[in-house]
């Protein structure tokens, strides 16, 4: 891995300089790599941040990978990751006229991460640079505890997924809302009072050097101040977010919050170091999850930038069907199963078109009648700024369930397959199942990411109480007991965990009252909800009905 040439460096400014032209708006610095295709394999598991910490899964990832490679050899174009600066990735395989278009698309992207107000949690520090941290941590605490690093990592990536994203989201809100002023009174009436060698007269300067900042530039004066404070004190951040967290209110925690400050088994003194490999795990993971419910729209805007900028890009010239085909691969839509890339840029285009005409408007929506709806046509022309106010505002589920209507599903010609077994030539056949908009819908809103919904609470005999909302989609029964196992190890006493699932069964039939010489039909299987309760004790896991509610 080695950094880009200074030729290639030089078109990827001249991408920048287009693509903000365009209206894209991204900070100037960043860092591009050039990578062999062995190099993605071994970046793949860690999520493409080199610095990550270690973890055994990684290295089985690996060799999966390789031995995927070896049977079906492929070319990766790009990756780029959200740091600060953002670090893009680049296979040494890729012509010049191939890198500008994919210039284009990790500009795209930046933008997106940049922007896209379900990053902002983000946008504050570079994790490349924290998880380069953490990972010397880990390694240090391995050479100190050995293997229990390791469980303890498992046991908390085990339940990551229930991170409380959306009160950091929350919080994030409530912090933008002060501006600075929070990390500025921590730094005044914390940090400066607890320093060893802080005297009055340090103190009265530092005042007096923030009120002529401020003087001199009233307004990013505090945000200047801040910043040769952080440079002065590379310490500060930490410090800040770990008071924030010892004076944040008991309500609202996650689980591994919950677990990290209830359970006296991980806060006793020879078992403190928990806490800190638990807070990695659960920092890594709330980083990622903004990358994990916005794939669609990231993809579709990177998408639909590279195709709009390099098709009006000079060095597209000799290279069009070069360009067709590459750009086919990544954004053709399948018959069968679904394709982020091309779903994304096409509802891109398809708003950026309805705004243009007016159509986003209560006279649009009114309108009934065929013909007045496909000639419908105000010349708004604000289609660039809807876009825009899209990409900073939606994440995947509110994208697809606010914008795909039948109008798009009927001009992409879209529908749903079914697909049953043909048992003369043992082969899967597909059908056409449905075109209607609502169907796509639910078919593209139940393949995007959605955790479960659990309330956290603790009875009388100290036993953690898991209850699972059920939402239409039950927990993966495998993964239940080394979850539990885990949890009750964490806790340290035993765990319950109350959810449903499906129980099938076949419906009484009228069959005994039919005409023997009638064709009887095998009667369908119906389903219904059961409420169970999971329990784990002293390693042991039990499961009974406790209910029957559908």
């Amino acid at each position: 891995m080695e950094l880009i040439s200074q030729h290639a460096k030089k078109i990827m400014e001249g991408c920048k300089e287009r693509a903000r032209e365009a209206g894209l708006r991204f900070q100037d610095e960043s860092l591009e790599y050039i990578v062999t295709n062995r190099d993605l394999l071994h970046l793949s598991p860690k999520v493409m941040i080199p610095t990550l910490y270690d973890y055994w899964v990684q290295d089985v990832e690996v060799l999966k990978e390789q031995g995927r490679y070896e049977l079906y050899p492929n070319n990766p174009y790009e990756t780029v990751i959200n740091t600060r600066p953002p670090i893009s990735f680049y296979n040494d395989n890729n012509p010049d006229w191939l890198n500008v278009m994919i210039f284009y698309h990790v500009i795209g992207h930046i933008d997106f991460f940049q922007n896209n107000l379900f990053f902002r949690h983000t946008w504050d520090f570079d994790f490349a640079n924290r998880a380069l941290s953490d990972k010397r941590l880990i390694a240090k605490l391995r050479s100190e505890k050995g293997r229990w690093v390791d469980y303890i990592i498992e046991f908390s990536r085990a339940v990551d997924n229930l991170v409380g994203y959306f009160d950091i989201l929350a919080a994030q809100d409530k912090v933008k809302s002060a501006g600075s002023e929070a990390m500025l009174d921590f730094y005044f009436d914390v940090f400066l009072q607890r320093e060893g060698n802080s005297v009055v007269t340090h103190f009265v300067r530092e005042i007096e050097r923030y009120n002529k900042m401020l003087r001199d530039n009233p307004e990013n004066g505090q945000t200047l101040f801040l910043d040769t404070v952080k440079v002065r004190h590379a310490e500060l951040e930490s410090l800040y977010e770990k008071h924030k967290r010892e004076n944040k209110p008991a309500e609202g925690l996650d689980l591994l919050q919950f677990l990290m400050e209830n359970s006296k088994f991980l806060n006793k003194e020879e078992n403190r170091w928990m806490l800190t490999v638990m807070e990695v795990v659960r920092g890594t993971s709330l980083y990622f999850q903004p990358q994990i419910r916005t794939k669609i729209l990231n993809e579709g805007w990177a998408s639909y930038w590279h195709e709009k900028l390099f098709l009006g890009d000079d060095r597209i010239g000799g290279h069009e069907v070069d360009y067709a085909i590459v750009n086919a691969r990544v954004t053709s839509m399948p018959r069968v199963g679904l394709n982020p890339y091309a779903l994304g840029m096409r509802l891109f285009s398809y708003l950026e078109e309805k705004a243009d005409k007016g159509k986003i408007s209560f006279e649009y929506l009114m309108l009934h009648d065929k013909h007045g709806r496909d000639q419908y046509d105000r010349q708004v022309g604000s289609g660039q700024d809807y876009i825009f106010a899209v990409r900073e505002n939606y994440a995947d589920s509110m994208f697809i369930n606010s914008f795909i209507d039948q109008d798009f599903v009927d001009q992409h010609r879209l529908f749903v397959t079914g697909k049953h077994l043909n048992k003369e030539r043992m082969t899967w056949q597909y059908y056409v199942k449905s075109r209607r908009a609502e169907d796509y819908k639910e078919m593209v809103m139940g393949s995007l990411y959605h955790p479960p919904s659990i309330r956290i609470s603790v009875d009388e005999n100290s036993t953690l109480v898991l209850n699972h909302f059920f939402e239409g989609k039950p927990l993966v029964r495998d993964y239940i007991e080394a979850t539990m196992l885990g949890l009750e190890y964490l806790w340290g006493d035993m765990v319950c965990l109350y959810t449903s699932e499906p129980v099938p069964h076949k419906p009484e039939t009228q069959q005994q009252h039919q005409d023997p010489g009638m064709k009887q039909e095998k009667p369908k299987q119906e389903i219904s909800w059961k409420r169970f309760r999971y329990t784990m004790h002293e390693k042991k896991l039990s499961r009974e009905l406790v209910d029957v509610h559908g």
